[in-house]
């Protein structure tokens, strides 16, 4: 029987505490990119809440949250987001035993490097640890290029960093820790067989929002979703079921998804509202809504509980059991934001990308959401290899469909090739992606900088990628005013006021902040 969380910390408590750091790195994103949303470090609070309900002194410094108002230039177009590099071992109380970076997106890599480069000056007696979505994807990868790291966790990290401090702090060799990559001494980089996913997530400790400046977000109404106030970042589920070829996820979870007990999440956000005063949750889940009875008594015990907040689904989520009676619920408990992912309008290129989507039930399940009151938001990505112009068309007219249905907002993303993505796998073997990773390959994959960006399709090229990104946010919403000009009135009113009824008010504000020099 597979040992739950309360088993591994009710054991590790008798070993010698460590003293941990953990590091989220500042944001350095360009100015004029479309959506470059600052958050709190969900995950880097977790692993920390893990880790002192084992008896380790933990410090968290949120490079990010440590200085919100105060963005640095970068040349003309950049801007870093948060403590400068050179200040963030300045914040390191004592000396730390174990220093552990996040890095959570490929495209953040060569900030995180440059992070566990400078505590490895700072700190030359330390071991430091890289965790998060890159480092599961790229693990052999990321050690060779970053000679001073001396382990990294593939996957969920709180099991397997409690099991390398355990042996850390007993001097035991690290080959029995599952999911940990680590450097022998003679400088073999030794790649452990892989963790289980935690089926018992109900143990995981609550995240230790204490140990960043969480009030800094909330102050600011900084997050994914529409601004709602104080909104407080939530799992309500973990992992995801479906292997989309353009997800690196799986890699990082595997296909599983894992729910929680309803009622405890809810738990979770009375505890939370008590100390901090939230009144909405942003659900950072990867996808959300699976089974339609947890859905439906989530909603219900929320109305039961007579709680006086909103929620929101900003990620993108499936569609399958999203009807009427699910719409309905989710409106009458205060659900504000439903995201969803159709990615494309072409069956082609569903099929070949393995997003299993029915698009006319999709299509329902938007208008059944829009007639109950939510706001919908939904993504649509272009440039897939295999894309052909017909393929982009086919997108096209689905977000007219979507903007005569009533959604409220469609984000155009350009596709990169995650790694630990199958897609990146199949564009490595093509010769496709380049053999040295370099810091402009990295940024190519996310909107830190356009001009790194590039097109996969072989039907066309960046320019006629760039032209149809246009043209859809074009579509959609010259269309959404056209058949609802009131929306337009709406718009500068709210934008005016600061107060957001939908995701694409959010994004427009803060992309208007980042173009002036200030946070967004």
């Amino acid at each position: 029987m597979a040992k739950s969380l309360i088993d591994y910390n009710s054991n590790f408590k008798t070993a010698s505490s460590q003293k941990v750091v953990l590091i989220r790195p500042p944001s350095i994103v360009s100015r004029f990119a479309v959506a470059a949303p600052l958050v709190p470090p969900l995950g880097l609070v977790y692993i920390a809440a893990t880790l002192r309900d084992a008896g380790h002194h933990v410090q968290v410094i949120d490079a990010v949250g440590e200085n919100l108002d105060h963005p640095t230039f970068i040349g003309k177009t950049m801007l870093l987001r948060g403590l400068p590099f050179e200040e963030i071992a300045k914040h390191v109380k004592g000396t730390p035993d174990v220093i552990g970076v996040s890095c959570m997106f490929s495209s953040e890599w060569p900030w995180a490097h440059r992070v566990v480069k400078d505590m490895r000056v700072a700190f030359p007696n330390a071991k430091i640890v890289l965790g998060g979505e890159h480092f599961a994807a790229t693990p052999e990868q990321s050690m060779k290029e970053c000679q001073t790291l001396d382990a990294g966790v593939l996957g969920e990290g709180e099991e397997t960093f409690l099991e390398y401090l355990e042996a850390l702090s007993k001097g035991a060799p690290f080959a029995n820790v599952e999911g940990l990559v680590y450097r022998e001494p003679n400088g073999t980089i030794k790649v452990n067989e892989s963790r289980g996913r935690i089926r018992n997530v109900d143990d995981i400790p609550l995240p230790a929002w204490d140990l960043i400046p969480l009030n800094a977000y909330l102050d600011r109404s900084l997050g994914l979703a529409t601004i709602k106030g104080r909104s407080l970042p939530m799992l309500a589920t973990r992992g995801c079921p479906f292997q989309c070829t353009f997800c690196s996820n799986p890699t990082m979870w595997s296909p599983k998804w894992i729910p929680r007990d309803p009622l405890k999440v809810l738990d979770e956000f009375e505890k939370f509202r008590d100390i901090y005063g939230v009144s909405d949750i942003q659900f950072f889940d990867l996808t959300a809504i699976i089974r339609k009875d947890w859905i439906i008594q989530f909603s219900k015990e929320i109305q039961r509980r007579k709680l006086n907040l909103t929620w929101q689904i900003p990620v993108g989520t499936r569609s399958e059991v999203i009807d009427r009676e699910v719409a309905r619920a989710l409106a009458d408990s205060g659900c504000f934001t439903m995201g969803f992912a159709p990615e494309s309008g072409s069956p082609e290129v569903l099929d070949r990308i393995k997003k299993r989507v029915n698009l006319p039930k999709m299509e329902q399940a938007m208008s059944d959401c829009v007639d109950e009151g939510l706001n919908v938001k939904c993504n649509i990505m272009l440039g897939f290899p295999g894309e052909t112009h017909k393929n982009v068309w086919e997108s096209m007219k689905l977000i007219v469909k979507m903007s005569w249905l009533g959604v409220h907002d469609c984000s155009v993303y350009p596709f990169s090739p995650y790694p630990g993505s199958a897609l990146f796998e199949e564009l490595k073997a093509k010769g496709e992606i380049p053999k040295v990773y370099t810091d402009e390959y990295y940024l190519s994959l996310s909107y830190v900088e356009f001009s790194a960006l590039r097109c996969y399709s072989e039907h066309f090229g960046q320019t006629w990628l760039r032209i149809y990104q246009f043209l859809g946010y074009a579509l959609f919403y010259g269309t959404n005013y056209l058949f609802r000009p009131f929306r337009v009135l709406r718009l500068f009113r709210n934008l005016y006021t600061g107060k957001h009824e939908t995701k694409g008010e959010t994004i427009l504000a803060l992309f208007l902040n980042r173009v002036r020099g200030k946070t967004g």
